[in-house]
């Protein structure tokens, strides 16, 4: 495997440690790092957890690079978590990769001995309540790997449980005392009768100087790349069995709503909407993308449904956000808030807007116009931008989606003779 240099010095100031955290931005290879890390540490028994999204990512991965060694196993199913032990009691090298609402429903991976813990997104286990974090911190591995570009959004209050997981033996209630800023605010009618709000921290280097001791690396991404430079990304999700259904018969009735797939136009239309609005999987890997990171994002978008799914969406995560579509236009979160949102309908926005002080897009779907796609990259980048930008773009898996994006790498536009030339493929 080919390293850049920041990965290669990441893995050399963590050498002959077995315990380590790195905290580096999204963008900045934290995969790649993290895996190779699993190698160096030479443990037989692995286990891998991460987002929903991100199971056939890490699959792929691991049986590319390490598929030699290694028998690599997807634990969403009992019988390959049999599979798996049966394998791990005949002495076979396995690695074995879960998602986090999963984990602690399989109450067998609390067995596993000796092995090396890696957790991809590790802010997901910032509160040490929650099933899988209570999961998790009962485990009792020798080696452990911590990846995030965000491991507290900025609440140091948050990092507890990575740290105990790292190896540093203080307690929560000393950990709070010694780097949290406490203030008791009255609050009648709860049980004690006060409230205790964070307004502020203490002791910030000598936390900073901890965590490097237990292993920790933090790295920005203007610390590493010649900006700006555009980075591209496929985050790959599956298609519904509705999908498939329409694509077969022509017609399907869901939510309440008949779609006919009469003549070429409506097919199209309805064959994208079946991967965007009524595709739950799609929304599910969204909230795990903007889960990831604590940065301003632009979100790309077709249709109005689909916009209020993600806003709702947005709206429990208690993200800021910005609008620009054919009714509203509203960049004041934009503009305030650096964890803000924001979601432009390409016909709206993909043209002329200036959002440099964003450089994450994510595309929910992809548009069938080549022009308004290249314009809509220019958004971010742009005069002014002093960053590196990245694309994300959600495409379901063997699907109208992905002829989509051929023909937009290719600068054309998704026509009527394209559809019909290659519909075979995505009736799958």
């Amino acid at each position: 495997m080919e390293l850049y240099e920041h990965q290669r010095e990441a893995l050399e100031k963590t050498k002959g440690m077995n315990h380590v955290a790195y905290y580096y931005d999204m963008g900045l290879g934290k995969t790649y790092i993290g895996s190779e890390k699993m190698k160096e540490l030479g443990s037989s028994v692995n286990l891998i957890v991460c987002q929903k999204s991100k199971l056939q990512d890490w699959y792929d991965h691991c049986e590319e690079y390490y598929g030699d060694y290694y028998h690599v196993f997807t634990l969403t199913s009992a019988s390959a978590m049999d599979v798996f032990f049966w394998e791990l009691n005949a002495g076979t090298p396995c690695i074995g990769i879960i998602n986090y609402d999963l984990v602690w429903r399989r109450k067998e991976l609390l067995k596993l001995q000796n092995f090396t813990l890696v957790l991809d997104e590790s802010s997901l286990i910032q509160n040490e309540t929650a099933k899988r974090s209570s999961f998790i911190l009962k485990m009792n591995p020798v080696n452990v790997i911590l990846l995030s570009g965000t491991p507290t959004g900025g609440k140091y209050e948050l990092l507890w449980s990575q740290m105990h997981l790292l190896g540093w033996n203080i307690s929560k209630e000393l950990y709070w005392k010694q780097y949290v800023d406490i203030e008791y605010v009255d609050c009648p009618g709860s049980p004690t009768g006060v409230r205790a709000d964070v307004v502020g921290y203490k002791n910030v280097d000598r936390l900073k100087r901890k965590m490097r001791e237990h292993g920790c690396l933090f790295k920005k991404t203007e610390e590493v790349i010649d900006l700006p430079e555009q980075t591209f990304q496929k985050i790959y999700v599956p298609i519904s069995s509705e999908y498939k259904k329409f694509r077969k018969d022509k017609v399907l009735v869901i939510d309440g709503k008949e779609l006919v797939g009469d003549n070429v136009l409506t097919d199209r239309l309805y064959c994208r909407e079946l991967c965007g609005q009524y595709n739950d999987e799609k929304l599910n890997a969204f909230r795990d993308l903007v889960e990831s990171t604590n940065d301003r994002l632009v979100v790309f978008y077709n249709f109005t449904d689909e916009y209020e799914q993600m806003s709702k969406l947005t709206d429990e995560l208690g993200r800021p956000k910005s609008t620009i579509n054919g009714t509203v236009k509203d960049l004041e979160s934009y503009e305030k808030y650096d964890d803000s949102i924001t979601y432009v309908q390409y016909q709206s926005g993909a043209m002329g807007l200036n959002l440099q002080k964003a450089n994450k897009v994510i595309y929910y779907s992809p548009t069938e116009s080549s022009m308004l796609y290249e314009q809509s990259k220019k958004r971010i980048h742009r005069m002014g931008q002093n960053k590196p930008c990245f694309y994300y773009q959600l495409v379901c898996k063997s699907s109208i989606e992905e002829w989509i994006y051929i023909a937009l790498a290719e600068y054309k536009d998704y026509t009527d003779d394209l559809f019909i030339q290659d519909s075979q493929y995505y009736v799958k």
